[in-house]
């Protein structure tokens, strides 16, 4: 069994006077896993580094550009039966405006804008609900025991 890195999630959140919202997307029915809610998702092209890949994917999946972007610790991580391999997918936290709403592909059906509690409740994979977990903590002040890494967009 291998170890592959090949994907990223980007969790994209927005300040409103009632707290963090985070934006999730819902799965058209002709992807694979057809209409499950989830964060943006895509696979890192030859050559490119996970936080492009990040980049990309979110002006790709929802025409939005991120005002700024970190590094969450957390790796998701899941088996493909397919590859016979363990897929370590790196995941980033993208503050964007509060008034835009995206755009959204072909990839994706709807969006909607939700707490963290009814993200957690929409999502299929407990590493994704670790995710939110820990960019709420540190976006609310809940937690300042860790600084997380920013990319610098510029």
């Amino acid at each position: 069994m291998k170890q592959k890195k090949g994907m990223i999630e980007a969790h994209l959140f927005r300040e409103t006077p009632e707290g963090i919202e985070f934006l999730v997307l819902k799965r058209s029915k002709e992807e694979i896993f057809p209409d499950i809610w989830q964060m943006v998702t895509g696979s890192i092209n030859e050559g490119e580094k996970a936080y492009e890949t990040a980049m990309r994917e979110i002006v790709e999946e929802t025409m939005l550009k991120p005002l700024r972007l970190w590094v969450v610790p957390n790796i998701n991580s899941f088996y493909s039966t397919k590859t016979d391999s363990v897929l370590l997918i790196p995941v980033f936290a993208a503050l964007v405006r509060n008034d835009m709403n995206p755009v959204i592909s072909n990839e994706h059906s709807e969006f909607k804008w939700v707490t963290k509690q009814e993200a957690a409740s929409l999502f299929a994979w407990p590493g994704q609900v670790k995710s939110l977990d820990i960019i709420e903590e540190y976006f609310t002040g809940k937690q300042h025991f860790f600084e997380l890494v920013e990319i610098n967009l510029t």
